[in-house]
């Protein structure tokens, strides 16, 4: 038959960070010790407790399909974490429990995108963001942002870009690649543009829980009308879990439920009760020791990078990322990464995945290894630009 795919596919780029991740496992498979700083993926385990809950359940026959929003005692769960962690009240049937956030944002998009609305995005941001908004028939318009604005949006780039085809507003709070966060000011005031355009407005807090000197605020806080999307996979680290969650506008909860009945059917039955573990106070501990110790690998590694020559713009208060502008080290972020990658065994990601906003000029390393091993990365930079 004649190859005709659909016209979408030519505006959904390849993720650029998992082609180098697949040649950096080939590396390896040659015998190369790679250093991987490419992929945002936590290193340390499920916590035990999550992983016992699975297993229980698997064993215990809780194998079968649950509610396509989810299991209500996960559901109830979540409500109470928001109550605990950031005193906001969140009725647990507006929690639909997802496919991991991508999972999420799929099911929002569907609900909410026709075709040619333009949905305004932050630039640099997630990659996949835009690409699945288009999978859904929608516009991403990216919004450049800087360090002058902490690389987040603020209410006069929205008034400057929002138009008539405008249907909404997406950000990430911390952000990736940058790691920078909204206060909940600034969330705020990005949600009264939004009302008065009559937008929608989507929240990524994925990263939640992965801050260093303040708490990142919720944007749940910030009114009930804000679509609020949100990860087993980061802070709880459960990435191949592929575990999520949404908070959803009530009006909308019908439609998000109608659309996962018959996308997904429901979330794994397995991660679902493993994830019930999640919020237990043992469970908690481990992971506030794996928070600090995300912090000492920050701190090492950001001041290693600037001595080296590269320069992290935006400080990260979140998240597990430092990205650095390297156009004083070289004139291509993408021919940089690559060069890393085969001339000193060190996989970074460049600027080309994360938009259109002078990607040739950013780099970005995870610190989702041990200091020991950012200690190595750190003297292989050295060698290779000589300093």
């Amino acid at each position: 038959m004649t190859y005709r795919p659909a016209r979408r596919l030519a505006d959904i780029e390849p993720f650029h960070v998992v082609e180098l991740l697949t040649r950096a496992r080939q590396l390896e498979s040659e015998g190369r010790d790679i250093i991987h700083m490419e992929v945002g993926e936590p290193d340390f385990p499920t916590p035990e407790p999550i992983t016992k809950a699975a297993v229980a359940a698997i064993q215990g026959g809780k194998t079968l399909y649950t509610q396509a929003l989810g299991l209500p005692e996960l559901r109830t769960a979540i409500s109470d974490f928001y109550r605990e962690r950031y005193g906001v009240a969140v009725a647990a049937s507006r929690i639909a429990i997802t496919n991991g956030a991508s999972g999420a944002l799929n099911l929002a998009f569907a609900a909410l995108a026709n075709p040619g609305d333009e949905w305004l995005l932050a630039d640099p941001g997630y990659p996949c963001n835009r690409h699945i908004l288009r999978t859904y028939e929608g516009c991403p318009i990216s919004m450049p942002v800087g360090p002058d604005s902490n690389f987040q949006p603020t209410p006069a780039m929205l008034r400057q870009y929002w138009n008539e085809k405008t249907a909404g507003l997406l950000v990430a709070s911390p952000a990736n690649p940058t790691g920078t966060l909204l206060t909940l000011a600034e969330i705020e005031a990005l949600a009264a543009v939004c009302r008065e355009k009559q937008g929608h407005f989507l929240v990524d807090e994925i990263y939640h829980g992965l801050t260093y000197e303040i708490a990142a605020p919720t944007a749940c806080a910030a009114g009930d009308d804000i679509w609020v999307i949100n990860s087993f996979s980061k802070y709880f680290q459960m990435t191949g879990w592929r575990l999520g969650w949404m908070v959803i506008p009530e009006a909308y909860v019908r439609d998000v439920e109608k659309l996962a009945q018959n996308l997904v059917l429901c979330p794994s039955t397995p991660a679902q009760h493993g994830a019930l573990a999640a919020f237990a106070p043992d469970t908690i501990a481990i992971l506030e020791e794996r928070r600090a110790e995300f912090r000492q690998r920050r701190d090492f590694l950001a001041p290693a990078l600037e001595a080296i020559g590269f320069r992290v713009t935006a400080r990260p208060e979140g998240a597990f990322y430092l990205y650095c502008d390297c156009s004083a080290l070289a004139d291509d972020s993408f021919t940089l990464a690559r060069d890393l990658l085969e001339k000193t065994g060190v996989a970074a990601t460049p600027g080309l995945d994360f938009g259109s906003n002078a990607p040739e000029k950013h780099i970005r390393f995870a610190y989702t290894t041990g200091v020991p091993r950012l200690a190595e990365a750190v003297e292989r930079l050295r060698r290779y630009f000589g300093r």
